[in-house]
């Protein structure tokens, strides 16, 4: 399981020309899922994201957390992030899990996001989709269990 954890002043989802969800300031969390991930890697992943300690406190040390400063979360399922690149020019998605186990982990991520307390908002799983940010640092952080 693979997050692109991006720290933004504002984040927007867009399926077929109509906006789906944004958020201000929080994170918008790009999520991969591997076919070898299980439940348990989703706890542990939502726990690491709304813990993360990547927001300025008043001296400008990443010191807080989502859930320090009030925060918002984004959260759109991306396959690419599996994709192998290192032979020939095509992606290689054999690390992806199948479409029924990302759906089902990558619900069961936002539903983990939901316990903290947070406003997580989601993009539409396998759709086509435009996301929008303003990346705020930029601060752009990989976690990958």
């Amino acid at each position: 399981m693979i997050a692109v954890v991006q720290r933004v002043k504002k984040a927007s989802c867009h399926v077929e020309g109509k906006q789906i969800s944004k958020i201000g300031n929080g994170l918008l969390i790009l999520l991969g899922v591997a076919n070898d991930d299980t439940e348990d890697k989703v706890l542990k992943l939502a726990e690491r994201c709304v813990n993360l300690r990547c927001f300025a406190d008043s001296v400008r040390r990443m010191n807080l957390s989502l859930i320090d400063v009030n925060g918002e979360c984004l959260v759109i399922s991306q396959v690419t992030l599996l994709a192998g690149t290192d032979k020939g020019r095509r992606p290689d998605f054999s690390r992806a899990s199948t479409p029924e186990l990302a759906r089902k982990l990558y619900q069961k991520f936002i539903d983990a996001l939901n316990k903290y307390n947070i406003s997580v908002k989601e993009g539409i799983f396998g759709a086509y989709m435009h996301i929008g940010l303003i990346n705020d640092g930029p601060v752009t952080l990989i976690i990958e269990l």
